[in-house]
């Protein structure tokens, strides 16, 4: 049925890249969602996170990595992402949409093309992890622009109730929150132009149908579990309390007396040398149910992140205030992060040959096979002098392999059932991939 879908192959006239600039907000002066009263009894719930985990640890023995992120990040009750925006440039880090326009506007070019491809079938956009809704937005003004059918619908997975506000206000005219315990999305919404949105805790929960799926930094922050090799077993580093009142922090890293529960399904791929590496096992999960889904509903899948091939071993950190962090001081006050292993992000994906994947690909060279030079030459023709700079140095962040241009990949996804197709009509952005 896949097959036949897919039939009807349209040729994408020359498309002009003719709307303007837009300059990024100051998300210093932004306006906040919740009113102060609100903020401040949502503080009161807050929990104090060390607390909890060496409570945690005390009743039940040292915990595993991915244990610990769960806690720092998502707790409802305090977690990191829970109830406060974190990013931008008065948050802890900043992300590519936020830098420049041109970062989003080239992405929804990669999506239009492919699915033009495709036949213009009608289709669902899905974002994993929105941030504060500056991708999606400018996704939305692409999609606008090139007058695609407003009959497509917005799917946002979000466990963060307060970044569900600050979304919804960026690209809603209204929205509410929904609680009837029979509905799988907790948040509903409509933009301005008529485009239903939807809020959900989890992919999974996303109607079935042919999908647009776009994850950007959201499987480096998926748990992680530490592996190491040791007498010929794999056993897993943990995390325990310091009983030093003198360190600095409260939590060390242990290394497990016999297998856990992980390490022995842990399976290492072929030529493994490795002795010590980061293992998703959520982004595995996360990744076949995506592959399979695109294989039977149909859609596109693309990937975001930064990351490494199978090569490197410790990458878990933290960042506050743009700088990096010790990740087991202070837990809840930092993002905790670890690069995606994209050669095991690959694998997962492709084992049941349900989808054929390209990348990863370096940003800068997905970018730059984008047109991304030209647009930006366009852009600086109508911007207003004191935007030019900006526009320069946004650009050139982006691409620049000392900056973003290598340190952040591109993957994308496509069911398998196209692979004559896609050597006959090339995936544009992906020619010197892996």
């Amino acid at each position: 049925m896949l097959e036949s879908k897919f039939k009807y192959i349209l040729r994408l006239g020359a498309r002009k890249f003719s709307y303007k600039s837009v300059k990024r907000p100051d998300f210093s002066q932004e306006i906040k969602i919740k009113t102060k009263t609100i903020v401040e009894e949502e503080a009161k719930k807050t929990i104090d996170i060390t607390k909890q985990l060496k409570a945690k640890i005390l009743a039940t023995g040292p915990i595993t990595v991915a244990d610990y992120m769960r806690e720092v990040l998502t707790h409802p009750h305090g977690g990191y992402y829970m109830h406060k925006d974190v990013f931008g440039r008065e948050g802890d880090f900043i992300t590519s949409p936020e830098i420049c326009q041109i970062f989003a506007e080239l992405i929804g070019i990669w999506f239009l093309t492919e699915w033009y491809k495709l036949g213009t079938l009608q289709f669902q956009l899905i974002e994993l992890g929105p941030g504060r809704g500056t991708l999606i937005r400018d996704l939305l003004r692409v999609l606008t622009h090139f007058k695609v059918n407003p009959q497509f619908s917005i799917h946002l997975v979000e466990i963060s109730p307060y970044l569900s506000s600050l979304q919804a206000e960026r690209i809603c005219h209204n929205s509410t929150s929904v609680d009837d315990n029979t509905s799988r999305f907790y948040r509903k919404g409509e933009t301005a132009s008529g485009v239903k949105v939807f809020w959900y805790k989890h992919y999974e929960d996303v109607p079935r149908n042919f999908s647009l799926v776009i994850a950007h930094e959201f499987f480096d922050a998926l748990p992680i579990h530490k592996l190491q090799f040791d007498k010929n077993l794999w056993k897993e580093v943990l995390i325990d309390i310091i009983s030093d009142i003198t360190d600095k922090s409260d939590f060390r890293f242990v290394l497990s007396k016999e297998q856990t529960p992980v390490s022995k399904i842990y399976r290492p791929l072929e030529n493994e040398k490795r002795l010590c590496l980061e293992y998703s096992l959520e982004g595995d999960c996360l990744i076949s149910t995506i592959a399979k889904r695109l294989q039977a509903d149909g859609g596109i899948g693309l990937i975001i992140d930064y990351g490494h091939f199978g090569d490197k071993t410790d990458t878990f950190r933290g960042f506050r205030k743009h700088a990096l962090h010790d990740p087991l001081i202070n837990p809840g006050s930092a993002d905790l992060t670890a690069d995606v292993d994209f050669r095991r992000l690959k694998h997962t994906a492709e084992k049941n040959n349900e989808v054929i994947t390209f990348g990863p690909i370096k940003q800068s060279s997905f970018l730059q096979q984008m047109q991304g030079e030209i647009r930006l030459e366009r852009l600086l023709k109508n911007a207003l002098p004191e935007n030019q700079n900006l526009l320069k140095s946004g650009y050139e962040m982006l691409v620049d392999p000392k900056q973003m241009g290598s340190r952040y990949n591109f993957f994308s996804m496509f069911p398998a059932v196209l692979k004559e197709h896609l050597n006959k009509f090339p995936v544009n952005g992906f020619h010197s991939s892996q």
